[in-house]
């Protein structure tokens, strides 16, 4: 393996009072096996909890560890983005903080990297998760894949390596709404999968309950696809050619004599049918005009109350 000169590992804490030490001690251990000089970026996203005084001691005890903290919860994929404007490494790791992400795989990732690649993402083997969270991942995956464009893996999260030059070109995209998967994806570059160890979570729950799940796949998608916009045109063209059939067929039989008087309750269901899909097609419109008013207020991405 060729010598790295340095590598930065950004680790999105929430609720990892009880996980971070133990984290910290086999992240460090394993960048020493490594012989290169190494960093870690932990960004506490306002954990409820005392995580944020962990990182403070763990920075005093080792000052390659350091510490960003936010001003209030602004999200998992907010806190990479911020860990990723920090790094300084070669290479950046992203990983979690509930220890799910072997540490130890970091070799693994960086090997396969230097074969030629920019990215080499963690492939989950034997994903060690309840079968309701896997069974709603890959929902939300599939659901995800078709509507934004791209194919996503639900065995693939936010574990892997990436080159400097691929972490500077996700910098630099200027959108409000982030999600780091969508955003390695967009700036491309050389990439490939290993398979890694899964553990299991030894503290608390995952905090992705389905309503966040929904409401997240729902920012993905207006703020980086609009298919959306394309099945309403779809929709509607379906619904014009059923209609135009639907007339066709009155007609011939209105010209039989087979109908003397219109019937009220087509009419009605027609009224109530068209209705709902006209206000459904303002609605999605709606939400696209909603995600252009709070990209023009341009307001930070993200707030950093404190810097270790």
């Amino acid at each position: 393996m060729e010598r790295v000169a340095k590598i930065s590992v950004v680790v999105p804490v929430y609720y990892g009072e009880h996980t971070l030490k133990e984290l910290t001690q086999r992240v460090i251990a394993t960048c020493k096996t490594l012989g290169a000089d190494h960093e870690l970026i932990l960004v506490n996203d306002a954990s409820p909890d005392a995580s944020w005084e962990v990182i403070k001691q763990l920075h005093r005890e080792d000052p390659k560890v350091r510490g960003i903290n936010f001003s209030r919860n602004f999200g998992q994929h907010y806190a990479i983005s911020a860990g990723l404007a920090a790094a300084t490494g070669d290479w950046v790791v992203v990983m979690d903080c509930d220890l799910q992400d072997v540490p130890e795989a970091i070799p693994d990732l960086l090997k396969k990297a230097q074969e030629g690649f920019d990215v080499v993402l963690a492939k989950r083997e034997q994903r060690q998760d309840g079968f309701f969270k896997k069974f709603f991942s890959r929902m939300f995956y599939s659901f995800l894949s078709y509507l934004s464009g791209a194919r996503y893996d639900a065995s693939v999260a936010n574990f892997g390596i990436y080159h400097k030059e691929v972490i500077a070109s996700i910098n630099a995209l200027p959108e409000k709404n982030r999600f780091f998967p969508s955003m390695v994806k967009w700036v491309g570059y050389k990439q490939t999968a290993i398979g890694v160890p899964h553990a299991k979570r030894e503290e608390g729950t995952s905090s992705y309950t389905l309503k966040k799940l929904f409401n997240l796949s729902l920012d993905i998608i207006l703020s980086y696809s609009d298919k959306p916009l394309r099945l309403t045109i779809k929709l509607g063209l379906i619904i014009t050619v059923l209609a135009s059939l639907f007339a066709c067929v009155q007609l011939y039989k209105w010209y039989q004599g087979e109908i003397e008087v219109l019937g009220y309750t087509s009419l009605i269901l027609s009224l109530w049918f068209l209705s709902g899909i006209i206000i459904l097609i303002l609605g999605v419109v709606g939400l696209y005009i909603g995600k252009i008013f709070e990209n023009v207020k341009d307001r930070p991405t993200y707030i950093v109350k404190e810097r270790l």
